[in-house]
Protein backbone atom coordinates (compact mmCIF):
# COMPACT_ATOMS: atom_id res chain seq x y z
CA UNK A 1 0.00 0.00 0.00
CA UNK A 2 0.82 3.49 -0.67
CA UNK A 3 2.39 5.14 2.10
CA UNK A 4 1.74 9.16 1.34
CA UNK A 5 0.03 11.18 3.41
CA UNK A 6 -3.87 10.41 3.20
CA UNK A 7 -4.28 14.48 2.25
CA UNK A 8 -2.19 13.42 -0.63
CA UNK A 9 -3.80 10.60 -1.96
CA UNK A 10 -5.30 10.56 -5.09
CA UNK A 11 -9.31 10.16 -5.40
CA UNK A 12 -9.67 6.53 -7.24
CA UNK A 13 -12.48 5.96 -10.16
CA UNK A 14 -13.36 2.15 -10.47
CA UNK A 15 -15.15 1.90 -13.73
CA UNK A 16 -17.15 -1.11 -14.57
CA UNK A 17 -18.21 -2.09 -17.99
CA UNK A 18 -21.22 -4.43 -16.86
CA UNK A 19 -23.64 -6.57 -19.09
CA UNK A 20 -25.20 -9.73 -18.32
CA UNK A 21 -23.31 -10.02 -15.00
CA UNK A 22 -26.25 -10.98 -12.80
CA UNK A 23 -24.15 -13.25 -11.05
CA UNK A 24 -20.94 -11.59 -9.90
CA UNK A 25 -21.49 -8.34 -9.99
CA UNK A 26 -22.27 -7.71 -6.63
CA UNK A 27 -19.54 -9.74 -5.19
CA UNK A 28 -17.32 -8.12 -7.42
CA UNK A 29 -18.60 -4.41 -6.55
CA UNK A 30 -17.89 -4.93 -2.49
CA UNK A 31 -14.77 -7.03 -2.84
CA UNK A 32 -13.89 -3.65 -4.66
CA UNK A 33 -15.71 -1.64 -1.77
CA UNK A 34 -13.27 -3.89 0.40
CA UNK A 35 -9.90 -1.96 -1.10
CA UNK A 36 -7.06 -1.38 1.44
CA UNK A 37 -6.69 1.78 -0.46
CA UNK A 38 -6.83 4.72 2.33
CA UNK A 39 -7.56 7.24 -0.05
CA UNK A 40 -11.20 8.13 -1.34
CA UNK A 41 -12.84 5.74 -3.87
CA UNK A 42 -15.71 5.65 -5.87
CA UNK A 43 -17.25 2.76 -8.31
CA UNK A 44 -19.02 3.93 -11.25
CA UNK A 45 -20.82 1.22 -13.35
CA UNK A 46 -21.51 1.47 -16.89
CA UNK A 47 -24.73 -0.70 -17.25
CA UNK A 48 -25.68 -2.55 -20.82
CA UNK A 49 -29.04 -4.03 -21.44
CA UNK A 50 -28.60 -7.02 -19.96
CA UNK A 51 -30.92 -10.39 -20.25
CA UNK A 52 -30.91 -10.69 -17.00
CA UNK A 53 -30.83 -8.76 -13.88
CA UNK A 54 -28.19 -6.81 -14.01
CA UNK A 55 -29.78 -3.64 -13.84
CA UNK A 56 -31.39 -4.40 -10.81
CA UNK A 57 -28.55 -5.45 -9.20
CA UNK A 58 -26.42 -2.31 -10.27
CA UNK A 59 -29.45 -0.11 -8.84
CA UNK A 60 -29.37 -2.04 -5.70
CA UNK A 61 -25.62 -1.53 -5.28
CA UNK A 62 -26.13 2.04 -6.20
CA UNK A 63 -28.82 2.68 -3.49
CA UNK A 64 -26.63 0.58 -0.35
CA UNK A 65 -23.62 2.28 -1.00
CA UNK A 66 -23.26 6.52 -1.78
CA UNK A 67 -20.13 5.86 -3.75
CA UNK A 68 -21.65 3.74 -5.98
CA UNK A 69 -22.76 5.40 -9.45
CA UNK A 70 -25.04 3.61 -12.30
CA UNK A 71 -24.49 5.15 -15.41
CA UNK A 72 -26.42 3.68 -19.13
CA UNK A 73 -25.07 2.11 -22.17
CA UNK A 74 -27.27 1.83 -24.53
CA UNK A 75 -24.89 0.27 -26.91
CA UNK A 76 -24.07 -2.95 -24.68
CA UNK A 77 -20.61 -2.51 -26.37
CA UNK A 78 -17.37 -2.75 -24.52
CA UNK A 79 -15.98 0.59 -25.07
CA UNK A 80 -18.98 2.57 -25.25
CA UNK A 81 -19.28 1.41 -21.47
CA UNK A 82 -16.01 2.32 -20.67
CA UNK A 83 -16.35 5.72 -22.24
CA UNK A 84 -19.15 6.33 -20.07
CA UNK A 85 -17.74 5.63 -16.69
CA UNK A 86 -14.88 8.02 -17.23
CA UNK A 87 -17.22 10.59 -18.74
CA UNK A 88 -18.82 10.57 -14.86
CA UNK A 89 -15.87 9.82 -12.99
CA UNK A 90 -14.06 12.05 -10.55
CA UNK A 91 -11.34 9.91 -9.37
CA UNK A 92 -7.46 11.57 -10.63
CA UNK A 93 -6.99 7.94 -11.41
CA UNK A 94 -9.03 5.67 -12.90
CA UNK A 95 -9.19 1.89 -12.51
CA UNK A 96 -10.77 -0.46 -14.54
CA UNK A 97 -12.36 -3.25 -13.29
CA UNK A 98 -14.51 -5.96 -15.23
CA UNK A 99 -17.77 -7.08 -14.12
CA UNK A 100 -17.16 -10.61 -12.96
CA UNK A 101 -13.14 -9.32 -11.84
CA UNK A 102 -12.64 -10.75 -8.00
CA UNK A 103 -9.86 -7.85 -7.52
CA UNK A 104 -7.38 -8.68 -4.15
CA UNK A 105 -7.86 -6.09 -1.64
CA UNK A 106 -4.70 -4.50 -2.10
CA UNK A 107 -5.19 -4.20 -5.83
CA UNK A 108 -5.87 -0.22 -5.97
CA UNK A 109 -3.33 0.59 -3.17
CA UNK A 110 -0.85 -1.44 -5.74
CA UNK A 111 -2.01 0.84 -8.96
CA UNK A 112 -1.54 3.99 -7.64
CA UNK A 113 2.06 3.23 -5.58
CA UNK A 114 3.43 2.18 -9.48
CA UNK A 115 1.86 5.32 -10.99
CA UNK A 116 3.35 7.28 -8.68
CA UNK A 117 6.58 5.14 -8.09
CA UNK A 118 7.10 5.22 -11.99
CA UNK A 119 5.79 8.03 -13.27
CA UNK A 120 4.02 5.93 -15.89
CA UNK A 121 0.36 7.01 -17.21
CA UNK A 122 -1.04 3.60 -17.12
CA UNK A 123 -0.01 0.40 -14.97
CA UNK A 124 -1.25 -3.14 -14.72
CA UNK A 125 -0.03 -6.93 -14.06
CA UNK A 126 -1.03 -10.41 -14.57
CA UNK A 127 -4.03 -12.12 -16.11
CA UNK A 128 -4.10 -14.76 -13.51
CA UNK A 129 -6.34 -17.63 -15.55
CA UNK A 130 -8.06 -19.98 -13.20
CA UNK A 131 -10.02 -23.17 -14.46
CA UNK A 132 -11.94 -25.23 -12.45
CA UNK A 133 -13.24 -27.91 -15.18
CA UNK A 134 -10.30 -29.99 -16.73
CA UNK A 135 -11.16 -27.96 -20.09
CA UNK A 136 -10.48 -24.61 -18.10
CA UNK A 137 -7.05 -25.96 -16.27
CA UNK A 138 -6.40 -26.29 -20.05
CA UNK A 139 -6.42 -23.17 -20.92
CA UNK A 140 -5.42 -21.40 -18.07
CA UNK A 141 -2.28 -23.18 -18.49
CA UNK A 142 -2.55 -22.51 -22.15
CA UNK A 143 -2.94 -19.05 -21.52
CA UNK A 144 0.37 -18.55 -19.02
CA UNK A 145 2.29 -20.40 -21.96
CA UNK A 146 4.18 -18.75 -24.84
CA UNK A 147 3.43 -21.41 -27.10
CA UNK A 148 -0.38 -20.17 -26.69
CA UNK A 149 -0.01 -17.19 -26.44
CA UNK A 150 3.40 -15.70 -26.99
CA UNK A 151 5.61 -13.49 -24.66
CA UNK A 152 3.17 -10.68 -23.54
CA UNK A 153 4.15 -10.38 -19.73
CA UNK A 154 0.29 -9.72 -18.35
CA UNK A 155 0.10 -13.13 -19.89
CA UNK A 156 3.74 -15.26 -18.91
CA UNK A 157 5.01 -13.31 -16.14
CA UNK A 158 8.14 -11.07 -16.04
CA UNK A 159 9.71 -8.30 -14.65
CA UNK A 160 8.57 -5.22 -13.96
CA UNK A 161 8.87 -2.30 -16.78
CA UNK A 162 7.44 -0.38 -19.74
CA UNK A 163 5.47 -2.64 -21.63
CA UNK A 164 3.34 -2.70 -24.90
CA UNK A 165 -0.49 -2.99 -23.04
CA UNK A 166 -1.01 -4.73 -19.41
CA UNK A 167 -4.23 -6.38 -18.25
CA UNK A 168 -7.32 -3.98 -17.53
CA UNK A 169 -5.16 -1.15 -16.15
CA UNK A 170 -5.06 1.51 -13.43
CA UNK A 171 -4.74 4.66 -15.78
CA UNK A 172 -4.00 8.64 -14.62
CA UNK A 173 -7.17 10.16 -15.52
CA UNK A 174 -5.36 13.02 -17.41
CA UNK A 175 -3.63 10.29 -19.61
CA UNK A 176 -6.98 9.14 -20.59
CA UNK A 177 -7.83 12.27 -20.99
CA UNK A 178 -5.12 13.36 -23.51
CA UNK A 179 -6.01 10.69 -25.84
CA UNK A 180 -9.67 11.21 -25.49
CA UNK A 181 -10.36 7.37 -24.00
CA UNK A 182 -11.24 3.87 -26.14
CA UNK A 183 -12.13 4.17 -29.40
CA UNK A 184 -15.85 3.32 -29.34
CA UNK A 185 -15.31 1.55 -32.87
CA UNK A 186 -12.93 -1.28 -31.28
CA UNK A 187 -15.11 -3.40 -30.01
CA UNK A 188 -11.99 -5.98 -29.11
CA UNK A 189 -8.96 -5.10 -28.67
CA UNK A 190 -9.90 -1.50 -27.52
CA UNK A 191 -7.30 -1.91 -24.34
CA UNK A 192 -4.33 -2.40 -27.17
CA UNK A 193 -5.26 0.29 -28.93
CA UNK A 194 -6.02 2.79 -26.32
CA UNK A 195 -2.42 2.02 -24.89
CA UNK A 196 -0.40 2.26 -28.34
CA UNK A 197 -1.97 5.70 -28.57
CA UNK A 198 -0.99 6.30 -24.97
CA UNK A 199 2.62 5.34 -25.85
CA UNK A 200 2.46 7.33 -28.98
CA UNK A 201 1.42 10.17 -26.68
CA UNK A 202 4.68 10.21 -25.43
CA UNK A 203 3.38 7.82 -22.09
CA UNK A 204 4.56 5.48 -20.37
CA UNK A 205 2.38 2.00 -20.22
CA UNK A 206 3.84 0.16 -16.88
CA UNK A 207 3.96 -3.73 -16.05
CA UNK A 208 4.17 -4.82 -12.97
CA UNK A 209 3.68 -8.22 -11.43
CA UNK A 210 2.48 -8.07 -7.93
CA UNK A 211 -0.94 -6.73 -9.60
CA UNK A 212 -3.01 -9.86 -10.72
CA UNK A 213 -6.84 -10.47 -11.12
CA UNK A 214 -8.16 -13.46 -11.54
CA UNK A 215 -9.50 -14.39 -14.58
CA UNK A 216 -12.17 -17.70 -15.70
CA UNK A 217 -11.52 -19.10 -19.05
CA UNK A 218 -14.03 -19.80 -21.24
CA UNK A 219 -15.72 -23.22 -20.52
CA UNK A 220 -15.89 -25.18 -23.96
CA UNK A 221 -14.20 -25.21 -27.12
CA UNK A 222 -16.67 -23.47 -28.99
CA UNK A 223 -16.74 -20.38 -26.76
CA UNK A 224 -13.11 -20.70 -26.54
CA UNK A 225 -13.02 -20.47 -30.54
CA UNK A 226 -15.43 -17.77 -30.57
CA UNK A 227 -13.46 -15.45 -27.84
CA UNK A 228 -9.90 -16.07 -30.27
CA UNK A 229 -11.66 -15.74 -33.42
CA UNK A 230 -12.95 -12.27 -31.95
CA UNK A 231 -9.29 -11.57 -30.96
CA UNK A 232 -7.58 -12.44 -33.96
CA UNK A 233 -10.28 -9.97 -36.35
CA UNK A 234 -9.77 -7.21 -34.15
CA UNK A 235 -6.58 -7.54 -34.04
CA UNK A 236 -6.15 -7.54 -38.08
CA UNK A 237 -7.71 -4.29 -37.44
CA UNK A 238 -5.59 -2.53 -34.93
CA UNK A 239 -2.64 -3.55 -37.79
CA UNK A 240 -4.67 -2.09 -40.56
CA UNK A 241 -4.95 1.48 -38.27
CA UNK A 242 -1.38 0.61 -37.58
CA UNK A 243 0.32 -0.80 -40.06
CA UNK A 244 3.71 -0.29 -37.88
CA UNK A 245 2.54 -2.23 -34.83
CA UNK A 246 2.75 -5.55 -36.82
CA UNK A 247 5.31 -7.79 -36.06
CA UNK A 248 5.89 -12.05 -36.26
CA UNK A 249 4.76 -12.47 -33.20
CA UNK A 250 0.92 -11.36 -34.12
CA UNK A 251 1.53 -12.78 -38.04
CA UNK A 252 2.66 -16.31 -36.84
CA UNK A 253 -0.58 -17.93 -36.11
CA UNK A 254 -2.00 -16.71 -39.36
CA UNK A 255 0.87 -17.85 -41.15
CA UNK A 256 0.36 -21.20 -39.47
CA UNK A 257 -3.08 -21.42 -40.53
CA UNK A 258 -2.33 -20.73 -43.95
CA UNK A 259 0.57 -23.19 -44.24
CA UNK A 260 -1.94 -25.92 -43.09
CA UNK A 261 -4.65 -25.50 -45.13
CA UNK A 262 -2.13 -25.21 -47.97
CA UNK A 263 -0.45 -28.02 -46.70
CA UNK A 264 -3.92 -30.13 -46.56
CA UNK A 265 -4.88 -28.94 -50.33
CA UNK A 266 -1.43 -29.87 -51.67
CA UNK A 267 -1.56 -33.21 -50.19
CA UNK A 268 -4.70 -34.32 -51.38
CA UNK A 269 -4.18 -32.89 -54.91
CA UNK A 270 -0.92 -35.30 -54.68
CA UNK A 271 -2.88 -38.10 -53.49
CA UNK A 272 -5.39 -37.30 -56.51
CA UNK A 273 -2.59 -36.90 -58.77
CA UNK A 274 -0.56 -39.87 -57.98
CA UNK A 275 2.33 -37.51 -57.34
CA UNK A 276 4.37 -38.56 -54.19
CA UNK A 277 6.78 -35.52 -53.23
CA UNK A 278 3.40 -33.83 -53.85
CA UNK A 279 1.90 -35.41 -51.11
CA UNK A 280 4.89 -35.44 -49.16
CA UNK A 281 5.09 -32.15 -48.73
CA UNK A 282 1.85 -30.88 -48.90
CA UNK A 283 0.84 -33.20 -45.65
CA UNK A 284 4.61 -32.52 -43.69
CA UNK A 285 2.93 -28.69 -42.90
CA UNK A 286 0.11 -29.99 -40.85
CA UNK A 287 1.91 -33.02 -39.61
CA UNK A 288 4.33 -30.49 -38.39
CA UNK A 289 2.07 -28.36 -36.65
CA UNK A 290 0.73 -31.27 -34.90
CA UNK A 291 4.03 -32.73 -34.16
CA UNK A 292 4.98 -29.03 -32.46
CA UNK A 293 1.44 -29.21 -31.06
CA UNK A 294 1.80 -32.35 -29.40
CA UNK A 295 5.62 -31.51 -28.17
CA UNK A 296 4.63 -28.20 -26.56
CA UNK A 297 1.53 -29.46 -24.91
CA UNK A 298 3.91 -32.75 -22.87
CA UNK A 299 5.90 -29.46 -21.59
CA UNK A 300 2.83 -27.29 -20.90
CA UNK A 301 1.57 -29.97 -19.04
CA UNK A 302 4.46 -31.05 -16.22
CA UNK A 303 5.92 -26.80 -16.47
CA UNK A 304 5.41 -25.18 -13.76
CA UNK A 305 3.64 -27.52 -12.10
CA UNK A 306 1.65 -31.00 -13.00
CA UNK A 307 -1.78 -30.76 -14.82
CA UNK A 308 -4.42 -33.97 -14.34
CA UNK A 309 -4.54 -36.01 -16.79
CA UNK A 310 -8.15 -35.40 -18.07
CA UNK A 311 -6.34 -31.02 -18.37
CA UNK A 312 -3.74 -32.29 -20.34
CA UNK A 313 -4.69 -34.41 -22.89
CA UNK A 314 -7.11 -31.61 -23.44
CA UNK A 315 -3.97 -29.41 -24.24
CA UNK A 316 -3.19 -30.22 -27.55
CA UNK A 317 -7.02 -29.32 -28.34
CA UNK A 318 -7.13 -25.90 -26.81
CA UNK A 319 -3.83 -24.88 -28.61
CA UNK A 320 -5.18 -26.16 -31.33
CA UNK A 321 -8.09 -24.12 -31.22
CA UNK A 322 -6.40 -21.01 -29.76
CA UNK A 323 -3.70 -21.05 -32.83
CA UNK A 324 -6.59 -21.52 -35.41
CA UNK A 325 -9.49 -19.16 -34.58
CA UNK A 326 -6.75 -16.53 -34.17
CA UNK A 327 -5.09 -16.77 -37.31
CA UNK A 328 -8.40 -17.58 -38.76
CA UNK A 329 -10.08 -14.19 -37.47
CA UNK A 330 -6.84 -12.39 -38.49
CA UNK A 331 -7.03 -13.42 -42.01
CA UNK A 332 -11.02 -12.27 -42.06
CA UNK A 333 -10.69 -9.25 -40.45
CA UNK A 334 -13.46 -6.97 -39.76
CA UNK A 335 -16.22 -6.13 -42.24
CA UNK A 336 -16.31 -2.25 -42.94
Amino acid sequence: MTNAPLSLLPRVSVIMPVLNEERHLDEAVEQILRQDYLGELEVVMAVGPSKDHTQEVADALAARHANVLVVANPTGKTPAALNAAIAQASGEVVVRVDGHAMIPTDYVSQGVAALQETGADNVGGIMAAVGSTSFECAVARAMTSKFGVGGAAFHVGGAPGPALTVYLGCFRADALARVNGYDDSMERAQDWEMNLRIRQSGGTVWFTPTMQVEYRPRPNARALARQYHDYGRWRREVARRHPDTLSFRYLAAPIAVSLVILGVIAGVIGVVLGNDWLTLLGFLMPIGYVLGNLFASSISAVSPTLLSIGAALRLPIVYATMHGAWGLGFLRGVKS
